[in-house]
């Protein structure tokens, strides 16, 4: 199978610049490469959207107000209303950023619309938070759901897969009235978590009723609960819902020692789950998303990487390069899983499950 990776020297040093973020795009991209991983792929260079084309999605006053930020603007009041604040602060050639990261993934859906790959990777996408008109949860642009309209020019039905710590709110709401589109999330759900959605009761409405289906995790999710919820739920949403392609977020915030220290993934967890995503066989993009420990986030999208190109990197050590240091005590690339409690028994996995397969019925 050849993999199409997304990528450019402009596009991982414009995402560095985030704030939250900053050089984790680097990271990432120079462990993959100090793995020889890039070798085995085809490079797909990206190309840059528009305000225009950004606004087909985002409100025309909030793409101008990317547009037009300086860092010498004094109208804070403006910034605040379309969300640039706390969380999603301005930065330095914001709105050339916005426009990479969705042209990145738009790049990857004509890729894979036309048929000239199976999958396609761009980690330096997966934005799941961002509204039309407001930046939100370190997400300025929502290239996800800009990529599902894009694949939506090619194939009538899209399922949107997200494995993010945190629900993708972004991404149901703007797909929650539609039945072209299913959003899947496997996510934390507890009172006062960010963002706040994603329980059991939202299946969509209107047309869309039935189509997103949220599996809302508690505290210390492992591999296994992750391995389970996924295996008993997804098969049937995709032998009801008969998706054409597929789009999957791959957020690693809930990997081990991620400053939210909330799940218990290892990256070989993770990868399992996305290789089950892949085996079904259909057109897919891989987006990245959260994760904020960024040598573990290299290390898992890395070995996900490595594990569709059937390399076998988990008794490896890190490669002497750039970050080499940032990834001590241990330098290599297994990550233990912490030891926190899974609060997620066998009975509220039951119930879980049973919930969500419950409503396929209304999947046409």
């Amino acid at each position: 199978m050849v993999i199409g990776y997304v990528i450019s020297e402009e596009l991982i040093n414009l995402t560095s610049l985030i704030p939250k973020i900053t050089n984790r795009s680097d990271m990432v991209a120079d462990l993959i490469e100090s793995f020889l991983l890039t070798d085995k792929m085809e490079i797909i260079e990206p190309n840059y959207i528009s305000g225009l084309q950004l606004a087909e999605f985002h409100s025309k006053d909030y793409v101008s107000t990317l547009e037009n930020y300086s860092e010498d603007s004094e109208d804070e009041e403006r910034l605040r209303k379309f969300g640039l604040e706390f969380d999603c602060p301005p930065f330095p050639k914001m709105f050339r950023t916005v426009c990479a990261i969705g042209g990145a993934s738009i790049t990857a859906a004509d890729e894979l619309g036309q048929g000239y790959y199976q999958v396609v990777i761009n980690w330096f996408g997966g934005w799941h938070h961002g509204q039309p008109d407001r930046a939100e949860g370190f997400c300025y642009v929502n290239d996800c759901v800009l990529a599902i309209r894009q694949l939506r020019n090619y194939f009538a039905r899209v399922l949107y897969i997200d494995l993010d710590l945190h629900h993708g709110n972004g991404v149901e709401t703007a797909f929650y009235q539609t039945s072209a589109v299913l959003t899947y999330s496997v996510h934390k759900y507890e009172s006062g978590f960010y963002p706040g959605g994603g329980g059991l009761e939202s299946i969509g409405e209107g047309k869309g009723r039935g189509y997103s289906v949220n599996i809302p995790l508690r505290n210390g999710a492992d591999d296994a609960t992750l391995k389970r919820v996924i295996d008993e739920t997804l098969d049937g949403v995709v032998e009801r819902f008969k998706p054409e392609a597929i789009v999957c977020q791959c957020g690693a915030d809930g990997v081990s020692g991620d400053p939210h220290q909330a799940f218990s993934y290892t990256p070989s967890g993770l990868s399992r789950a996305v290789s089950k995503v892949v085996s079904y066989n259909r057109p897919t993009l891989l987006l990245g998303g959260g994760g904020y420990n960024h040598p573990n986030v290299a290390r898992t999208w890395t070995t996900i990487t490595a594990d569709l190109l059937q390399t076998d990197l988990s008794n490896e050590e890190i490669p002497d390069q750039k970050y080499f240091t940032e990834y001590g005590p241990g330098f290599e690339m297994k990550i233990t899983a912490s030891n926190i409690k899974n609060e997620n028994d066998s009975s509220y996995l039951d119930f879980v499950i049973n919930s969500v397969n419950s409503n396929f019925d209304l999947i046409k």
